[in-house]
């Protein structure tokens, strides 16, 4: 699979924006949502080849919104890579049983997302 869709899950514009400044000079489309029952639903109708999910986010956090993409027959195969704040060991553990593939800890590192993507290839 080629990674050209990229939905950027976040509650914070500032987030979203700077994800999305790294990215698209990449030549990555970028799609938006601010929170994890905006991301299920962009999801199905725009069906991106990656989603990056932020965790601490009202409504549906990240952990949560991963959980529900693994469990949905539509939306389990588009691999999820965690870029959040909350960058202890166990929250890394915690992410990636709930199905993500990997995990990155803000601020992200522009080297360090694409070579994760890069992996996703």
């Amino acid at each position: 699979m080629t990674i050209k869709k990229i939905l950027i899950v976040d509650d914070s514009p500032t987030e979203r924006c700077l994800l999305s400044a790294i990215l698209t000079p990449h030549g990555f489309q970028v799609i938006m949502a601010e929170d994890g029952k905006q991301a299920i639903a962009k999801a199905k109708v725009e069906r991106p080849d990656l989603v990056l999910m932020d965790v601490v986010m009202p409504g549906i956090n990240g952990f949560q919104a991963t959980r529900l993409f693994v469990n949905d027959r539509l939306l389990a195969e588009i691999p999820i890579i965690i870029c959040s704040t909350k960058g202890q060991a166990i929250d890394k553990i915690w992410g990636l049983r709930q199905g993500a593939k990997d995990y990155i800890a803000k601020p992200v590192i522009e080297t360090e997302l694409l070579q994760k993507i890069s992996k996703l290839n």
